[in-house]
C-alpha cells in the first residue's frame, strides 16, 4: 500500500500520453500468494511524438519478474523499475511495438480490495479507479482504450469458474488438474473496466432478446446455496435491459452479460464491461432475509450498473475529472428507471431526502467540491454524493430547461457522436445545445462551481391592482478555494394555487424568464408579476425539486399547511409538510435548550392524521409524509451550535403530541390495510408495509409499551416487518426484556448470514444515548465481526458515526476518540473504506463548542499519524482546513 505521495492532479494539466495502447493480452496463472500475470501490451506512438520519448507506466506494489520488447528480454540496466512504476527508454523506432511484462501478485493478502484479491475463496478484481496498476504496469487512466484478450489458468478444483470481460472463446484442461478459459472483448475499454473472477460459484441463467432480434445470455453467479436469492436481481436486470431500449434506444452489444456477487467489496457494484462484480448486498434477496428497502436497492443498483454499458463503458471519461459524466448521468438514468417501476412521486421524495441528508452537508462543509472537480490528491475520495447525486440533478435540470423531446434528441446525438470515445463534460453539453438551440454556458456553472445556491423569495398580492409579485434573489456562500461565486441558471417549476387547490386564474405575466411552468432564474435579482389575480394565491415553488437549491421562502404557516393538504404535486405536498415540521422542530429544540417545554401547533399535528386517513393517497406516500425529519436533517437546518441531545428530545416530544391527537385515526388506518398472505416485493405491497410500520412506531412511542412491537416481531412473515419491529424495540426500549429477547432471537436465527447480521449490527449502533459506544466496542469483538469486511465495518462503525447523533457525539468526546482509533487502524489495510467512513465527521464545525473541540482533537489525532494513506490524509486535511 502506498502512503501519501503529496501529488495533486489538476484538470488544467491534462494531456494525452505519448503512446496509445490499442491491444492488451493478459495471461493469469492463479495460485494464491504466488499468482503471476504475463501481459503483452501493444503500444503505438502518437503522431508528432519523438522516437526518443520515454515510456513511463504506473504500478502499485508490484513485483516485477521480467520485461521484454518485441519478444526480446531486457537486462536490468535497460529499464528502471520500482513497485510503483516502470520506466523504459531506447524504445523501437517503429511506430507500433509490443512490451511483455511479467509480474507476481498476492491476492490472499490484498486487504485493500483493489486490483486482484480474494473474497473468501473467490478471486476477483476491482480496478476502478486505479486498481489495474496493482495487476501489471500500465497507462492506468481512462483515456487509454484497448481491446483485451485474456487467458486465465487455475486449479479446476479450486476455481472451476473462470470469467473475464467480453465473450468466451476457448476453454479446456491442462496438466496437473489445472484448466484454462480464454475471453475476448471486442469493444475498446479503459483499464478500470477490466474484470476477472475465478472460483467455485453457483449460477442462475436466463436469456434476453434484444430489440434487433439478437439473443443475449444472462448469468448471475453467487455462493452455492444462494441461487434462489438471485432471482429478483435477474428480474431487475431483464427489466433494465428492456427499459433502456424503450427509453433511450440502447441495445446490449455482447453475446453474454454476467453478474458476480462477492461478500467483500469496497463499493456497491462495478460496471466492468459484460462482467459486473457486485457487493452481494445488491444481489441477494428473499422475503426472509431482505427488507423492501433492500429490494428497491437491488433494483436500482442492478439497473445502474447495466446502464453504465453505454453511459460509462461505450462512452467513457477522458480523465477522472469527468467522473460525473458517467456517474451523475447514470444515476439520473437509474432514478428514472425506478420512478417508472415504482411511484414517481415517492421515488422523487426519497431521492431528495437522500440528497439533502448527504450532498447538502458535503456542499456546505470542508469537503465541498464542484460536480466536476478541478483538482484532486486521491481520486477514490471523489466518488461522492456531489458527483453522483448532484450530478444526477444537473442532468435532470438540463431536461427541465430544454424539454423532454430535445433532451432525448440530445442523448441520441451524444450516443451516436461519441460511441467508443473518452470524452468531457463540454462534449456532453454541446449535444443538448445543438438539439435544443439553447445556450447552456451559464447553466454549465453547475458543473464547475461548488456549493448549494440559496434562492430567497418574497411574495406580495396587491388586491386593488390584482397583481401577484414574486421576487427572487440568488446567493451562494464561499466554499474551499472559491470565495467569489458566479450567478447560476436555476430552473424553478411553479404553480399558483387558489383556495380550492386548483390553479389560480392569472392574466399577463410581466418579467423575464417564465416559460410554461418554469421560471428561469439567471440574474442576481429577478421579479415576476402576474396580472389579473383577483384572489390571493398560494405559490407552490420548486415543484418536483426542480433544482438542488435551498429555498428561503418566508411563507405563511397557513399557506404551508394548505399546500401540505391540497398541492396536486405530491412532492411539493410532502415538502410543505416536511418544512413545516422542520421549522417546528427547530423552534422546539431551542426551547428545550432553554430548559422550557415545547408547545406544538395543533393544526400541524392534525394534518398528520388527515394524511394518514386520506384514501386518495397511496400508502407509500403516507409513510414518507408521516416520517418526521431525522435528527441529522434538523441539525443541518440549524447549521451551527448544534446540540444533538436537544434535537432528539424535541423530536420525541413532537412524536408524542402527534400520536396523542391522532391515535384513533392511526389505529383505524392500520386496521384497514389489507395485505396478502403471499409476500410480494412490488411497490404497492411495500408501501402498505411501510405505512403499517411507521404507525406501529408512533403507537409504541405513545404507549411506552414494547409488547405490540414484540408481537409484531414474533408474528412477522418477512424481513421488512421483522426488522422494523426490532428497530422499534431497540430505538425505544433497548433495555427491556422484550428488546433483549428479540435481539437474541434475531442473532440466533441469522448468525450464519452475513448480510442479515449487518442489519443486526446496524440496529444496535443506532440506539440513542451515551451507552451505545460501549455496546459498539463490544460488538467489534463479536465472532462474526471482521475488520476485513467493508460491509461489516459500514454496518457497525459507519452507522454509529452517521446515524446516531447522540451516541456518537457524546459530550465527553469518547465517541470521537474511538472513531479516530478505528480510522487509523483500518487505514493500514483498506484506505478506501477508512476514508469513506471518515467523511462522517465533515460537519464537525456545526456542533456546539464543547463537542466541536473534542471532534477537532480526534481529527488532529488522525492527521498526526505519520503513515496515513493518501486517501485518509486527503480527507482529514481537507476536513480540518
Amino acid at each position: 500500500m502506498r502512503t501519501d505521495t503529496g501529488t495533486t492532479f489538476k484538470l488544467e494539466d491534462y494531456k494525452p500520453t505519448d503512446y496509445a495502447i490499442p491491444e492488451v493480452n493478459l495471461l493469469f496463472r492463479l495460485d494464491g500468494a504466488k499468482s503471476q500475470v504475463m501481459a503483452r501490451i501493444v503500444f503505438e506512438r502518437r503522431e508528432g511524438v519523438s522516437a526518443n520519448a520515454p515510456l513511463e507506466l504506473d504500478g502499485d506494489g508490484l513485483i516485477l519478474l521480467s520485461v521484454a520488447i518485441n519478444g526480446k528480454a531486457l537486462r536490468s540496466n535497460e529499464y528502471e523499475a520500482t513497485p510503483d512504476g516502470l520506466l523504459l527508454r531506447n524504445l523501437p523506432v517503429d511506430k507500433r511495438f509490443s512490451i511483455e511484462i511479467g509480474t507476481e501478485i498476492d491476492p490472499d493478502t490484498n486487504k485493500a480490495l483493489m486490483g486482484l484479491y480474494r473474497s473468501g475463496n473467490i478471486y476477483c478484481t476491482q480496478c476502478e479507479a486505479e486498481g489495474f496498476r496493482r495487476i501489471t504496469y500500465f497507462h492506468d487512466r481512462p483515456d487509454i482504450l484497448a481491446v483485451y484478450s485474456v487467458r486465465i489458468e487455475a486449479k479446476r478444483l479450486e476455481a472451476p469458474i473462470l470469467l473475464s470481460n467480453g465473450n468466451p472463446m476457448k476453454s479446456g484442461d491442462l496438466v496437473d488438474g489445472w484448466h484454462f478459459a480464454e475471453w475476448h472483448d471486442p469493444h475498446p475499454k479503459p483499464s478500470y473496466l477490466f474484470a476477472l473472477v475465478a472460483g467455485d460459484l453457483g449460477m442462475i441463467s436466463d436469456r434476453f432478446m434484444t430489440m434487433s432480434g439478437r439473443k443475449a445470455d444472462l448469468q448471475i453467479y453467487v455462493e452455492h446455496g444462494k441461487e434462489k436469492r438471485a432471482t429478483y436481481a435477474m428480474d431487475a436486470l431483464i427489466r433494465s435491459m428492456k427499459w433502456d431500449e424503450e427509453k433511450f434506444g440502447r441495445e446490449y452489444d455482447l453475446d453474454l452479460f454476467m453478474i458476480v456477487a462477492v461478500s467483500s467489496f469496497n463499493m456497491g457494484a462495478m460496471e466492468n464491461k459484460g462482467l459486473n462484480v457486485f457487493n452481494d448486498k445488491y444481489v441477494l434477496a428473499d422475503q426472509d432475509t431482505a427488507t423492501d428497502v433492500d429490494y428497491a436497492g437491488i433494483e436500482a443498483v442492478i439497473a445502474h450498473e447495466y446502464f453504465h454499458n453505454w453511459t460509462g463503458n461505450r462512452i467513457t471519461c477522458r480523465d477522472w475529472f469527468q467522473l460525473c459524466l458517467k456517474e451523475g448521468l447514470t444515476v439520473f438514468r437509474d432514478h428514472e428507471f425506478s420512478a417508472d417501476m415504482r411511484s414517481r412521486a415517492v421515488k422523487r421524495i426519497a431521492e431528495v431526502r437522500g440528497l439533502k441528508a448527504n450532498q447538502f452537508p458535503e456542499d456546505q462543509g470542508p469537503l465541498a467540491h464542484p460536480v466536476r472537480p478541478r483538482k484532486y490528491r486521491e481520486i477514490n475520495n471523489f466518488y461522492t454524493s456531489t458527483v453522483y447525486e448532484k450530478g444526477s440533478e444537473v442532468v435532470r435540470m438540463i431536461r427541465t430547461i430544454i424539454g423532454v423531446q430535445a433532451f432525448r434528441t440530445g442523448m441520441d446525438l451524444y450516443f451516436d457522436r461519441y460511441d467508443g470515445q473518452a470524452v468531457t463534460i463540454e462534449d456532453f453539453l454541446i449535444c443538448f445545445e445543438e438539439a435544443s438551440g439553447k445556450d447552456l454556458s451559464q447553466f454549465a456553472l453547475w458543473y464547475h462551481q461548488a456549493g448549494t445556491p440559496t434562492l430567497m423569495v418574497t411574495a406580495d398580492w396587491n388586491k386593488s391592482a390584482a397583481t401577484f409579485t414574486l421576487d427572487f434573489e440568488q446567493a451562494m456562500k464561499a466554499t474551499p478555494g472559491e470565495t467569489r461565486k458566479k450567478l447560476m441558471h436555476i430552473p424553478v417549476k411553479f404553480a399558483l394555487l387558489g383556495h380550492n387547490g386548483k390553479a389560480a386564474e392569472t392574466g399577463r405575466i410581466e418579467g423575464s424568464g417564465v416559460a410554461g411552468d418554469v421560471i428561469h432564474i439567471r440574474k442576481k435579482k429577478q421579479r415576476i408579476v402576474f396580472h389579473g389575480v383577483h384572489e390571493r394565491p398560494v405559490p407552490s415553488l420548486l415543484r418536483g425539486f426542480s433544482a438542488p437549491v435551498t429555498l428561503a421562502f418566508e411563507q405563511k404557516a397557513e399557506d404551508r399547511l394548505f399546500l401540505a393538504q391540497h398541492d396536486d404535486d405530491l412532492f411539493s405536498r410532502w415538502q410543505a409538510l416536511n418544512v413545516a415540521a422542520s421549522d417546528t422542530l427547530i423552534a422546539a429544540t431551542n426551547t428545550v435548550r432553554g430548559k422550557g417545554v415545547p408547545k406544538f401547533d395543533s393544526k400541524l399535528i392534525n394534518i398528520f392524521g388527515t394524511i394518514a386517513s386520506d384514501p386518495q393517497l397511496e400508502p407509500a406516500f403516507k409513510a414518507l409524509a408521516l416520517a418526521l425529519p431525522l435528527e441529522g436533517d434538523i441539525a443541518r437546518e440549524i447549521g451551527r451550535n448544534v446540540d444533538p441531545d436537544a434535537i432528539l428530545a424535541a423530536r420525541n416530544g413532537l412524536i408524542i403530541e402527534i400520536v396523542k391527537a391522532n391515535s384513533a385515526k392511526f389505529e383505524a388506518v392500520t386496521a384497514s390495510i389489507q395485505t396478502s398472505d403471499i409476500f410480494s416485493p412490488d411497490a404497492a405491497s411495500a408501501g402498505k408495509r411501510a405505512l403499517k410500520n411507521v404507525i406501529l412506531d408512533y403507537l409504541c412511542a405513545h404507549s411506552g409499551d414494547p409488547e405490540p412491537a414484540l408481537k409484531a416481531f414474533n408474528n412477522a412473515t418477512n424481513m421488512t416487518d421483522r426488522f422494523a419491529a426490532l428497530g422499534i424495540l431497540m430505538m425505544r426500549f433497548s433495555t427491556t426484556t422484550q428488546a433483549i429477547t428479540a435481539l437474541a432471537a434475531f442473532e440466533n436465527k441469522f448468525q450464519g448470514d452475513g448480510l442479515v447480521m449487518d442489519k443486526w449490527f446496524a440496529v444496535q449502533a443506532m440506539i440513542p444515548g451515551d451507552g451505545t459506544l460501549n455496546r459498539v466496542i463490544q460488538l467489534t469483538k463479536h465472532h462474526t465481526f471482521s475488520f476485513d469486511n467493508p460491509n461489516r465495518m459500514r454496518s457497525l462503525i459507519g452507522t454509529f458515526a452517521t446515524s446516531n447523533p447522540t451516541g456518537f457525539n457524546r459530550i465527553d468526546g469518547a465517541g470521537y476518540r474511538f472513531f479516530a482509533d478505528f480510522i487509523v487502524g483500518v487505514d493500514k489495510a483498506n484506505p478506501q473504506t477508512a476514508a469513506r467512513i471518515l467523511t462522517a465527521m465533515r460537519s464537525w464545525r456545526s456542533l456546539e463548542p464543547v463537542r466541536k473541540e473534542k471532534a477537532r482533537e480526534a481529527l488532529a489525532f488522525i492527521a498526526a499519524e505519520s503513515k496515513l494513506s493518501a486517501d485518509v490524509r486527503d480527507i482529514v486535511e481537507r476536513t480540518l482546513a
